[in-house]
């Protein structure tokens, strides 16, 4: 693997592209900095060769074509300077001579953020001659990005050709991918996958690849109503895409063929409305009013989850049980958060993927106690589909 560590890039520009694509509340404060702490180690080991850090990035998904202030990565910038102690010069342009002569003038250890790489339409439409006009900022160039390493843009993967020899991973995606490649690779059993979250439809790939690695699949968050109604079970008015019913049948079909035990909740915490402060009740499966919406898996779910999870050796966990945002529907995730760091406790090998899923690690106060947290849930996902990414290929080749 072609990684940093074993390079000193003294007096080099190196470009280095990162993830720091994070929230922010009303007030332009950055509310969860997870993404851009995992980053440090690779801008501080540039720094410390005495490199000309120049880094790139992007924020949210600007639709103009332009400068969108909500999207700007000036708030960040602030907060880097901060974590890192020094200075870090910003600009609100990506290209031309004033951003030349910025880079031209670094001094060795200094760093640069540059504007929102999505402000361009060519960043996402991989145009060469924009990747060829970005990579004359750099001698070298780093990705370090994997949250943003299953997209073929400009920045992630294109812009890599231009630097046939000076191509490197950053320590943040070195260490993903070892992780894992540990996950895919002879994993130890059993090995139960936990998959959460809304919708089926953005799962349903994923979910065929973990029935070839997994002994256990674990389900629940809103795509849980998908599986029950096409068992015929009556849902009320939970979250439910009718149109992937034949796919959840599909996958239960193909788990019975694998030998995978599928687990499906068995009580789930209902609301007469989607709130947190609706009327609420925990009802078996078989008992949903009608004019109800489930929002959590119950208790009797969540000590089955448990006990499953507590005897796996490998644990992979991407989605929330619930709407776990609400406080009054946040216990099964919490229980599964608990038994995942519990059978970490005792030996197992845990991995964490997906904003929601990190945000509940973190809410529970439980991150140190996993192994792995990935800075990547769709490209965390994608690895495991896919066995790479475009990315990871575009520094191995």
């Amino acid at each position: 693997m072609k990684c940093i560590k074993d390079v000193n890039f003294k007096g080099k520009r190196v470009l280095v592209r990162v993830d720091f694509n994070v929230k922010l509340d009303d007030r332009k404060n950055i509310t969860d900095d997870f993404r851009i702490r995992e980053t440090l180690p690779t801008i501080k080991k540039l720094i410390g060769d005495g490199a000309r850090v120049v880094i790139m990035s992007h924020s949210g998904r600007p639709k103009k074509g332009g400068f969108e202030e909500e999207f700007s990565l000036i708030y960040v910038a602030k907060h880097l300077s901060n974590l890192l102690g020094k200075d870090v010069v910003f600009t609100q342009e990506l290209l031309g001579d004033n951003v030349t002569n910025l880079v031209n003038g670094l001094k060795d250890g200094d760093v640069m953020l540059l504007e929102n790489i999505r402000f361009y339409p060519e960043e996402t439409k991989g145009d060469e001659a924009f990747a060829q006009r970005l990579a004359k900022l750099g001698d070298c160039y780093v990705n370090d990005a994997f949250g943003a390493a299953h997209r073929s843009h400009v920045s992630t993967a294109v812009i890599a050709k231009y630097f046939p020899n000076d191509k490197y991973f950053g320590f943040l995606m070195e260490h993903e991918v070892i992780n894992l490649q540990r996950l895919m690779q002879n994993p130890q059993k059993p090995f139960t996958s936990v998959i959460g979250g809304a919708k089926i439809s953005s799962k349903i790939s994923v979910l065929q690849s973990l029935l070839n690695i997994s002994d256990n699949l674990l389900i629940g968050g809103g795509m849980v109503f998908a599986f029950l109604k096409a068992q015929g079970k009556q849902i009320g008015k939970s979250l439910c895409e009718d149109d992937c019913l034949q796919v959840a049948t599909d996958l239960m079909t193909k788990a019975k063929e694998k030998g995978v035990k599928i687990y499906l909740p068995i009580d789930v915490v209902v609301a007469d409305k989607f709130a947190n402060d609706a009327n609420r009740k925990v009802v078996d499966i078989d008992n949903m009013p009608p004019d109800w919406l489930g929002m959590d898996i119950g208790e009797k779910t969540a000590a089955m989850y448990n006990e499953v999870i507590l005897n796996s050796k490998t644990i992979l966990w991407n989605g929330p049980m619930g709407v776990f945002e609400m406080s009054n529907f946040m216990q099964g995730t919490k229980s599964v958060a608990e038994a995942t760091a519990e059978a970490t406790d005792k030996g197992a090998f845990s991995t964490i993927g997906g904003g929601d899923s990190v945000a509940a690690i973190n809410l529970f106060n439980l991150s140190k106690r996993v192994s792995y947290i990935s800075t990547g849930g769709g490209a965390m996902l994608e690895y495991l589909e896919n066995g790479t990414l475009p990315g990871i290929e575009a520094i191995l080749n």
